[in-house]
């Protein structure tokens, strides 16, 4: 997996491409001390991943990737937490705050790296352009990998969206699939789902605590965006005592 790193600051490169060597599946291309140093080896080559800092000179990370029509992976890296929501509403794979520790760095490699593998798949295989077919009102089928597995409503917890991907909370291990969060909403009944961020939908029966803007769905806190706000508090308003 290609991957570049960008950050005005020499000590946090030197600590990606530190924990980039050490991971074998990593192809560290360059790294750079502005996002716009990195245009040209974008339109040059395959870039399958960026580590972006947020807060640089010229153009800040969250700019840059909305800049670009059709942006690799990205895995945000900054010392300044307030900005984690931005970074998920533009399908961010992660967000890490500064000083990384290894551990998180490769947790979040994993998860990019596990999307890039289907990726790379999707493009070897053929896809049949409609992976989530409608069924009758208690399941759906989503095709996973190379099988097709039968999903029941009530077991789904979540569901999170990852650009061209959605991953499926349900069962003991969350199951990745080919389609956008538009697709998989039509999908669900509305009264058993209900959207409350740009790339969460959330089962309303299994809610536990909201908190802060945040949904619990068992060990996670999920954001509530702005645009969904008023919509999700409203139909808690209805059950409310």
């Amino acid at each position: 997996m290609n991957c570049i790193a960008i950050d005005d600051e020499p000590l946090a490169i030197n600590v990606i491409k530190d924990f980039c060597n050490k991971i074998d599946y990593i192809n560290l291309l360059a790294t750079f001390n502005s996002a716009v140093e990195a245009v040209k080896l974008l339109n040059q080559s395959t870039v399958d991943l960026i580590f972006l800092d947020i807060q640089m000179p010229h153009i800040s990370g969250l700019e840059f990737i909305k800049s670009l029509p059709n942006p690799p992976l990205v895995i945000f890296t900054t010392a300044f937490s307030e900005h984690a929501l931005q970074g998920f509403e533009l399908n961010a794979i992660d967000y890490l705050v500064k000083p990384i520790p290894f551990d998180r760095f490769f947790k979040a490699i994993n998860k990019a790296y596990e999307l890039y593998n289907l990726r790379k798949k999707s493009q070897e295989t053929i896809i049949i352009p409609e992976n989530i077919v409608e069924q009758p009102a208690d399941y759906i089928m989503i095709k996973v990998e190379y099988s097709t597995v039968k999903v029941e409503f009530k077991d789904i917890l979540y569901i999170e969206g990852l650009k061209d991907y959605v991953k499926i909370y349900a069962g003991p291990r969350p199951m990745l699939t080919k389609s956008t969060m538009k697709n998989i909403e039509e999908k669900l009944p509305s009264n058993k789902f209900i959207r409350i961020h740009k790339s969460f939908i959330v089962s309303i029966s299994n809610i536990q605590v909201i908190e802060n803007n945040r949904v619990v769905m068992g060990e996670k806190r999920l954001p509530i965006g702005e645009q969904y706000k008023e919509a999700f508090y409203n139909l808690l308003n209805k059950n409310r005592l």
